[in-house]
C-alpha cells in the first residue's frame, strides 16, 4: 500500500499540486532546472532587412542541458517548454526585378536612323515610299501580342504587350540585343500598353484587373491602379499626362489621376466588355467602343461621352450588329473611324449629332472576330490596319481607296503602328506572338 500511495501522490497533473510535489521530490531524485522558452535574440541593428528569407518552414528543437529522468512528472511548463518550436518563413517580395537584357539608349544604333531621329524630318510619304518588305524581325513573345506602340520622346523605342503576361521594350536599331527589357509585372496576360509622353514611363493593363505604371529606365514598376474587372484598354490624356482612362470587361470606364492614384471620374452605362477608348479631337470628349452583343442592344456598341459631366451625348452612333475592336480619330479632320467585325472600318463625323458616313468606308481586309487595330500615319493621309490573312493593309483616306497590302504573317495582323518621326517605318505584332518593323 505505501508503494502504491507513493506512485499515486507522484503522478498528479493538477497545477496546484505541482509546488509539493517538487519538494518531496527532492529527496528522491536530482533537482532538473525547469525549461523555459528562449526569447527571440534581437538584432543589432534593428532596421537591418534580412535578406534570405528562410523558404520553408524550419523546426527548431529547445537547447536543453539534461535529458529528463523516465518515470519523473513533468509540469505542464516543462512540457512547453520542450515542445518544438516552428519558425515561420518571411513572405516572398510582391515585387520582383525585372531581368535587363539590354540597353534602351541610342548610343549603339545605326548611323542613317540616328540622323534621320535627330533631325526630326516629318515630311510627307509619297505613296511609292510605303515599305513593300519586312526589315526587322523581334522576336520575344511566346504567345499572341495585342497591342504596340513607339515612343515619342525616345522614337527609337517600342513597347508590346503580350499574352504571355509580358510588356516588352525593344530597342528597335540596336546592333546588338534589341530586346531592351522584359516587365513581368503583370499576373495574367497583358492586354494593352502606353507610352507616356512624359520621361520613360510604359502604362499597361490586363486580364489581373490592374494597370500598372512603369519608370521604364530604372525597370521598376512605380503604381498599381486595381478594379474588380479585367482591364482590356488604357489611354492617356492627350493634353494631360498625369490622366488616363481605363476600360475593362464590366463596362466601366474610369478616369484616373496618376498624382493620386484614384479615379477621379467614373461611366458607366450597364453594357458589355469596353473593347477600346479614345479622345475626341477637342479631348472634351472621348468616345467608348462595347460588346454589347450578349444584349442585343447594338446602338450602344459606341458611345460618345462629355469627360466632365460623366454623360453620354450620343448612344446611337452605330446600329449595326457588329462589334468594333478599335476606335481612331483622324489626327486633323474632324471624324473618327470604328474597326468594325463586319470586315470594313466605318467613318463618323466627330461633331453632333456624330453621324455614320453611309457612302465611304474602307473594305478589303479581314477581322474575323480577331481584336484588329489600325492606325492613321501622322499627316493623317494614310490609313494602316491589319487583318485577319497576316496583311497589312494601307488604304488613302481621301478616297478609301486601297493602296498596297503587305504580307507579314502566316497568322492574324494584329496591331500596326506608324513611327512619329519617319514616315516610311511601320511596326507590326501577330497573333503567334511575332513582332516586327518594315521600312
Amino acid at each position: 500500500m505505501d508503494l502504491l500511495c507513493n506512485a499515486y501522490s507522484t503522478a498528479s497533473d493538477e497545477d496546484e499540486d505541482e509546488d509539493h510535489h517538487h519538494r518531496h521530490s527532492q529527496r528522491r531524485i536530482p533537482e532538473i532546472p525547469t525549461l523555459r522558452p528562449s526569447k527571440r535574440p534581437k538584432p543589432q541593428n534593428p532596421h537591418t532587412a534580412i535578406t534570405n528569407p528562410l523558404p520553408f518552414p524550419t523546426i527548431i528543437p529547445q537547447t536543453q542541458n539534461e535529458p529528463p529522468i523516465p518515470g519523473r512528472y513533468i509540469s505542464k511548463r516543462e512540457r512547453a517548454a520542450l515542445a518544438p518550436r516552428v519558425s515561420h518563413p518571411f513572405p516572398p517580395s510582391s515585387v520582383t526585378s525585372p531581368p535587363v537584357l539590354g540597353n534602351i539608349s541610342d548610343a549603339n544604333i545605326r548611323h542613317d536612323i540616328i540622323a534621320s531621329l535627330r533631325h526630326k524630318t516629318k515630311e510627307r510619304t509619297q505613296f511609292s515610299q510605303i515599305s513593300r518588305r519586312l526589315s526587322i524581325a523581334l522576336n520575344g513573345h511566346s504567345k499572341a501580342v495585342n497591342a504596340l506602340q513607339w515612343s515619342t520622346s525616345h522614337p527609337h523605342l517600342l513597347a508590346s504587350a503580350g499574352m504571355d503576361n509580358t510588356v516588352c521594350i525593344w530597342n528597335v536599331w540596336n546592333r546588338d540585343e534589341k530586346q531592351a527589357r522584359v516587365f513581368s509585372y503583370h499576373t495574367a496576360a497583358v492586354k494593352d500598353v502606353k507610352w507616356s509622353v512624359q520621361g520613360l514611363f510604359v502604362l499597361s493593363c490586363g486580364y489581373d484587373s490592374s494597370s500598372r505604371l512603369i519608370d521604364v529606365e530604372k525597370g521598376l514598376e512605380t503604381q498599381v491602379f486595381k478594379e474588380e474587372q479585367v482591364v482590356s484598354v488604357v489611354k492617356f490624356h492627350p493634353n494631360n499626362s498625369s490622366l488616363f482612362l481605363s476600360g475593362g470587361s464590366k463596362g466601366l470606364v474610369r478616369l484616373w489621376d496618376i498624382r493620386t492614384g484614384k479615379a477621379v471620374h467614373q461611366y458607366n452605362r450597364g453594357l458589355g466588355p469596353i473593347l477600346d477608348v479614345e479622345f475626341n479631337i477637342d479631348t472634351k470628349q472621348f468616345i467608348s467602343s462595347s460588346d454589347v452583343s450578349k444584349g442585343n442592344v447594338s446602338e450602344n456598341s459606341i458611345i460618345v461621352w462629355d469627360v466632365t459631366r460623366q454623360v453620354p451625348l450620343s448612344n446611337q452612333v452605330y446600329v449595326e450588329a457588329y462589334t468594333c475592336p478599335c476606335i481612331r480619330c483622324h489626327p486633323i479632320d474632324p471624324y473618327f473611324i470604328a474597326q468594325s467585325n463586319g470586315n470594313y472600318i466605318a467613318i463618323f463625323s466627330a461633331k453632333t449629332p456624330f453621324k455614320l458616313d453611309k457612302y465611304k468606308r474602307y473594305e478589303s481586309h479581314g477581322v474575323s472576330g480577331f481584336p484588329i487595330k489600325c492606325n492613321f500615319s501622322l499627316d493623317g493621309e494614310k490609313l494602316a490596319t491589319g487583318s485577319s490573312d497576316g496583311c497589312i493593309y494601307f488604304y488613302n483616306t481621301k478616297n478609301t481607296d486601297l493602296i498596297r497590302k503587305i504580307k507579314v504573317y502566316e497568322h492574324a495582323c494584329i496591331d500596326v503602328a506608324f513611327h512619329p518621326i519617319m514616315p516610311n517605318v511601320i511596326a507590326s505584332c501577330s497573333w503567334n506572338g511575332d513582332v516586327s518593323v518594315s521600312e
